[in-house]
């Protein structure tokens, strides 16, 4: 038997991948002390094979939940742990852009290898490795691509819509997702001047189509991997 694991913040969409696995679901309960460090406590009794379910934004209290969670179910036999993370954190920073920064992506790819036996994930920020086994080593590495299904709710709401990319690294994405219903995309150029400031603009044609870029009047959907508030 399988049991899949959840957590209250991620509750909703574990249990309909518990339903859509037809496989029994618990939750993980969280206490959180008053200096800050977190009590995890396990169901008292587990299968061999394993299930957590849970999108790692905002990662770090989550990465140290995650930790205790795997460790402790592998102390009461568990033999085998998945990782279903939706979202999958530190992949961004996959080079020393400047002397003395961590790259964060091979360190906590490391991480997740030693107390996972498989991570399954999303569209991972990924631009400077060819698959996530590179960041993610000794474990069973799992990407699933969401464009097709994008592409599919994006046409129930909108007749001819322009895909947006914000930037190239987003071009893969954008790409995938105009593809099945051949609509208009055009991918951005940005300067970046901080974590919150960033200048986008756009050429006159569209990527790789000579068409004329238009955008007033126009339904646009913007792509990329992690999207913030937007101001004008």
């Amino acid at each position: 038997m399988t049991l899949l694991l959840g957590f209250d913040d991620y509750l909703p969409q574990a249990e309909k991948l518990a339903n859509d696995l037809t496989l029994p679901m618990k939750v993980v309960n969280l206490h959180q002390f008053p200096d800050g460090e977190t009590k995890v406590t396990l169901p008292p009794s587990l299968p061999q094979k394993v299930i957590i379910c849970r999108s790692l934004h905002q990662p770090n209290n989550k990465l140290i939940e995650l930790i205790i969670t795997a460790a402790a179910a592998k102390n009461q036999g568990v033999k085998h742990i998945t990782l279903v993370a939706p979202y999958l954190c530190y992949m961004r920073q996959d080079k020393a852009f400047h002397t003395g920064e961590a790259i964060s992506q091979k360190i906590i790819g490391k991480l997740l290898s030693e107390y996972f036996d498989r991570v399954i994930t999303v569209d991972p920020h990924l631009h400077r490795i060819n698959n996530l086994g590179e960041a993610i080593p000794n474990s069973e590495a799992v990407t699933l691509n969401a464009t097709l299904a994008i592409s599919d709710f994006i046409k129930q709401k909108f007749t001819q819509p322009i895909i947006i990319g914000p930037d190239e690294e987003s071009q893969q994405w954008v790409k995938a997702i105009a593809a099945p219903h051949r609509w208009m995309y055009t991918i951005a150029t940005k300067e970046r001047y901080s974590d919150t400031q960033v200048k986008v603009s756009f050429s006159d044609n569209t990527s790789e189509k000579n068409i004329s870029l238009d955008l007033a009047g126009q339904d646009l959907i913007i792509v990329d991997d992690i999207a913030g508030q937007v101001k004008h």
